[in-house]
């Protein structure tokens, strides 16, 4: 996988390319690549001629545009000056990525006021034959996302009306997570347990998985309200909620004194409780929801899940019990399975698990 940034201001492009030839298991390599509006700049007399000779280019008032079916106002790719645009650059983007790069599948995430505009470069870049029909390979998708809201309904500002800084927010969040543990972990009598680099860590991975979560629970088309308040509840749909979930998890298994490596390649589990059979279809259920995320490029699916799965495992171990009963070994790799689920949804989210609160 490619992740190269930018051929229009804002816009961030994901290449996938596929190893259909490697045997599996696949394991793709992530390169990131941070290429600036000017590097295709050079190429653009080239797509335009292209175009100009597919005759899909037309003059009109002065500038040179291509019509789309179906829209009122066409797509300028050479304005009345003479000047070129974010069509012609996206469009000369567009172009490089399918044939030198070989890009399969290009994402562009940028909000959802600039939906139309990409709708009428890939439907060009269709009528170019550039692209194929919709679904096939190699193909596009325009990643649209609602704003944030500040708590007066209104884009999310400082007091003094500046766009508010990411790295300002993670260092708040951050913050407010370490004050936070070090008082629960003084009234537990446990702060002595812990070193200061502990501290540390354990915070900025709370507080930074809280940020995300927060932005990638809710649909990406819909707005929602920032709150320090709401998305540091260790209640709820929060990422701290569902980190001391993990934690606890690990606490049992811990607790336990077993050796999980070895009890995996002996035991079995085996489902014969209720809450058991539930926690363990919705376990099987993991490769469905991140192919259903991936699919339709909707995050929020498998953050949902991630709840769901620590909902349900909350109910199994309240009526199940784990340490000292005859199940001991199939609720233990219960909980180890859950666990593995778990973090592996955290690290498809960006989020730092922790295992110890």
């Amino acid at each position: 996988m490619r992740v190269r940034q930018g051929a229009s201001s804002g816009t961030i492009c994901l290449t996938l390319r596929t190893l259909a030839s490697t045997p599996a298991p696949i394991k793709a390599q992530v390169q990131y690549h941070a290429t600036g509006e000017s590097f295709y700049n050079p190429f653009i007399p080239d797509v335009i001629q292209e175009l100009s000779d597919k005759g899909l280019v037309e003059e009109s008032e002065g500038a040179r545009v291509i019509f789309i079916e179906g829209q009122s106002i066409p797509l300028i790719v050479v304005k009345s000056d003479g000047g070129y645009n974010y069509a012609s650059t996206d469009l000369t983007a567009l172009r490089y990525r399918l044939r030198e790069e070989k890009a399969e599948w290009i994402i562009y995430v940028t909000d959802v006021g600039q939906q139309l505009h990409f709708d009428m470069v890939f439907s060009a870049a269709r009528r170019a034959d550039w692209l194929p029909d919709h679904n096939l390979y190699p193909k596009t998708n325009h990643v649209g996302f609602g704003i944030v809201l500040g708590p007066d309904g209104k884009r999310f500002r400082t007091r003094s009306s500046e766009v508010v800084r990411l790295v300002d927010l993670l260092d708040e969040a951050k913050n407010r997570c370490k004050k936070e543990l070090h008082q629960r972990l003084e009234n537990n009598g446990k702060l002595e347990e812990w070193s200061e680099q502990e501290l540390e860590r354990t915070s900025e991975a709370i507080g930074y998985g809280a940020v995300k979560y927060a932005d990638l629970k809710n649909n990406r088309l819909t707005n929602y309200m920032f709150s320090f308040d709401q998305m540091l509840n260790d209640k709820g749909n929060t990422a701290v909620y569902l980190l001391y979930a993990h934690a606890r998890i690990c606490s049992i298994i811990r607790k336990s004194n077993r050796d999980l490596k070895e009890q995996i390649k002996s035991g079995s589990i085996s489902l014969g409780h209720a809450d058991e059979r539930i926690l363990g279809l919705h376990l099987i259920r993991f490769a469905e929801v991140v192919e259903e995320a991936c699919m339709n490029l909707l995050p929020n699916v498998l953050c949902e899940y991630l709840y769901n799965l620590s909902e349900i495992f909350t109910r199994f171990y309240t009526s199940c019990q784990v340490i000292g009963s005859a199940e001991e070994t199939s609720r233990l790799l219960l909980c180890e399975a859950t666990a593995v689920v778990m973090r592996k949804c955290f690290e498809l989210l960006g989020i730092e698990p922790v295992y110890k609160i």
